[in-house]
């Protein structure tokens, strides 16, 4: 027989919790605006904005760095990381995306602490623009559904 699901996406609570995000500065205006999103969110979900830290960092490549750093300090229940890559004319759009995911969920597993992975992926600026509200929504709920899931499993 299977158990109810005490962590339902319907029912976030985000009181009490401490959520670090990490967003990377390159396509400054997009990233400014999942940030926005990501922290309105959180507020939604009862997240404090006195428990919500944002750091800032160059690009997508830094910010696993940035995001072990805030694991390592035991300070936080979940981390988000935020970020936008656009397509260009070489490889080094995948070298970023997969290197940059990569490194998210090593500090995820490395640490056992939720992180929220809102790095866009996408084509062209368009796209980026289209996704940016919705993104940094679903950032912050995974954030909190996450954070209440590992204290219901420890």
């Amino acid at each position: 027989m299977l158990e109810a699901d005490q962590g339902s996406a319907g029912n976030l609570l985000g009181e009490g919790l401490r959520i670090g995000i990490v967003r990377a500065r390159f396509n400054d205006a997009i990233t400014q605006a999942l940030a926005t999103a990501c922290m309105a969110e959180l507020q939604r979900l009862d997240v404090a904005p006195t428990d919500i830290r944002v750091v800032t960092v160059p690009g997508a490549l830094e910010v696993p760095i940035a995001l072990n750093a805030l694991a390592e300090s035991g300070d936080y229940d979940a981390l988000v990381a935020l970020g936008c890559i656009i397509r260009g004319e070489t490889y080094h759009f995948e070298l970023v995306a997969n290197e940059s995911g990569a490194g998210v969920t090593r500090v995820a597993l490395d640490h056992g602490l939720p992180v929220a992975n809102a790095i866009l992926t996408v084509e062209n600026e368009a796209q980026a623009w289209a996704r940016v509200e919705d993104k940094g929504h679903d950032a912050a709920r995974v954030a909190v559904e996450m954070a209440q899931l590992l204290e219901d499993l420890s």
